[in-house]
């Protein structure tokens, strides 16, 4: 028997060690990953009506039911809740809010434009027309200045303090601009009609700031005679062109339409 045990200890040591036996643990970690990402793909692959019912299950069976003594087990006569379908609620965009708002904004604003301009409306040399872009109100130069003058007239200076103080509860731009005839002018103030027009629009746009019209809302421009409105061959179309327009923007500066340069 010892002699036995002595041939066994030493056919035992004779045998080489087995260095492949970490596959056996690397094959059941790869098993393992495999049932991981089977399990985790299934899940995110479940449709709706597959969830509810799967839910509507587990709290059946996590129910404690009246004869089970508080175990867990699903109730014979356990109803899963029908679902309640949601019924989406129309809400208007925001975008078409805004734009209705503003519109609704400019059609009191044009109400109140009107008040305050009628002293100056009675010969019907103030118009004040509403367009796609905003509200234009058109004076004519002749109940605002003096020939060849930049200076408003007391009256002017009454009627406009009352437009400025209705602009200035609003929050749209405005761009005032002044426009001559093309007859010339040339004078120690005025070279030409560009200072002319461009004064009168600076005039309009300082008595503005002095009704508590916000500066940075504001720009004045002065055409000269490049943008008549009627001929300049009579006197009643030039009458007509000498005049102040005050544009009240209704779209914001950073929606405003850049036309590309000619080449």
């Amino acid at each position: 028997m010892a002699l036995y045990k002595r041939r066994r200890r030493r056919r035992e040591s004779d045998e080489p060690d087995n260095h492949d036996r970490w596959l056996v643990s690397y094959a059941d970690f790869i098993t393992l990953l495999f049932a991981f990402f089977v399990v985790m793909y299934g899940i995110s692959s479940i449709n709706e009506g597959k969830y509810r019912v799967m839910s509507g299950s587990i709290v059946s069976a996590f129910r404690s039911g009246p004869d089970t003594g508080g175990i867990g087990v699903a109730s014979p006569m356990a109803v899963v809740p029908p679902a309640v379908p949601i019924v989406p609620i129309p809400v208007r965009a925001k975008g078409e809010q805004t734009r209705q708002t503003k519109k609704e904004h400019l059609r009191n604003l044009a109400n109140d434009l009107n008040q305050a301009l009628a002293p100056l409306m009675a010969d019907g040399k103030v118009r004040v027309t509403e367009g796609a872009l905003g509200i234009t109100v058109d004076i004519n130069a002749s109940v605002l200045f003096a020939p060849g003058e930049a200076r408003l007239d007391l009256g002017a200076v009454r009627a406009l303090g009352a437009v400025g103080r209705v602009l200035a509860a609003t929050d749209f731009q405005i761009v005032v601009e002044g426009h001559t005839d093309n007859i010339p002018i040339s004078t120690v103030y005025f070279p030409s009609n560009w200072e002319l027009s461009a004064a009168r629009a600076s005039s309009v746009v300082r008595l503005f700031i002095d009704t508590a019209v916000d500066p940075r809302r504001m720009s004045a421009v002065g055409f000269a005679a490049q943008r008549p409105v009627a001929d300049n061959a009579t006197a009643e179309g030039r009458q007509s062109n000498r005049r102040v327009a005050i544009r009240i923007e209704s779209l914001a500066p950073d929606h405003r339409v850049e036309l590309p340069l000619s080449e």
